[in-house]
């Protein structure tokens, strides 16, 4: 049995850590409403907007629409996002580890590149082949997530879509964590390039004949770039609230286990002083009797 200042240093030492996650529990809770709410707000504009595009690209000639155009090439792009800290439970292990069976069963013999936004996920594919080299894709990407709006996503976004135009991808596609609620993310795997026409997806229930004013070329110059740089902000979106809600459940789960072995020590450290104290009594009446005879 360790000795009683052992005990008292490591109830002193888990309850220092008590603290730590039940403060960082009660910020992520904050940051989730805040991240909630603009998912919220966000993603049913985003997923109508969506739908237009695909029943747009449905109408729209192949040879006019550079972002839908039908390529069996071997070069794809994974966009994998994670977070850039940590102490957030599986989050960050569940993009890596969808990003890696990506590579090894459904792109199996493909040119395959990772674009990482996010430390860890950058951490994960720094020293692989697969990471961003040579390639004109945007840089400091981790930084998209300091005071997260439209502006700091529309350029990463764009430079992909530039990417894709130039045909140095024949698929990019998104891998994210989706926010169902506080203690479920859905680690997602969506096809941002080419455009998914409304004919092609089987999912998509409607299609719409539009009459397009000013033109149909302004619309697909206009709009489908519009909608890409959304659904990619989307995406971010989900991630960050994704991150909050398991970082919320992680610490909630740690202080609670913080507590279990707390109580635990206590018990230990109480009996481990009564043995002592009875010891001690044990002692001063064997001495007394010593004397006595």
């Amino acid at each position: 049995m360790p000795s009683l200042k052992e005990v008292r240093n490591r109830i002193v030492s888990i309850g220092s850590t008590m603290q730590i996650t039940s403060a960082m529990k009660m910020v992520s809770a904050a940051k989730l409403k805040r991240a909630q709410d603009a998912i919220t707000q966000m993603r049913p504009y985003a997923n109508k907007l969506k739908e237009i595009l695909e029943n747009v690209s449905a109408s729209v000639d192949a040879s006019e629409n550079v972002f839908a155009r039908n390529s069996n090439g071997k070069n794809v792009l994974i966009i994998a996002i994670s977070s850039n800290r940590g102490l957030a439970g599986a989050f960050n292990g569940n993009i890596i580890k969808k990003t890696n069976q990506l590579i090894k069963e459904k792109y199996t013999g493909y040119n395959i590149t990772v674009l990482p936004i996010g430390k860890k996920v950058q951490d994960a594919f720094k020293r692989t082949q697969f990471i961003i080299s040579g390639q004109d894709l945007p840089t400091h990407t981790n930084e998209v997530f300091d005071g997260l709006n439209y502006e700091k996503s529309s350029p990463i976004a764009e430079k992909v879509m530039v990417s894709f135009t130039n045909k140095q991808f024949d698929k990019v596609v998104l891998v994210y964590n989706q926010f169902k609620n506080a203690a479920v993310q859905i680690t997602t795997e969506e096809q941002f390039l080419p455009i998914v026409s409304s004919n092609e997806n089987k999912n998509s229930k409607v299609t719409t004949d539009y009459i397009f004013e000013p033109n149909q070329e302004f619309i697909v110059n206009e709009l489908i770039p519009r909608s890409l740089k959304t659904q990619f902000y989307k995406a971010l979106l989900d991630s960050v609230a994704s991150e909050h809600g398991a970082r919320m459940t992680a610490m909630h789960k740690a202080t609670d286990n913080a507590k279990s072995m707390q109580k635990d020590l206590k018990i230990m450290y109480n009996k481990a002083r009564q043995a002592s104290i009875t010891k001690e009594i044990l002692e001063i009446v064997g001495g007394a009797e010593a004397l006595n005879n």
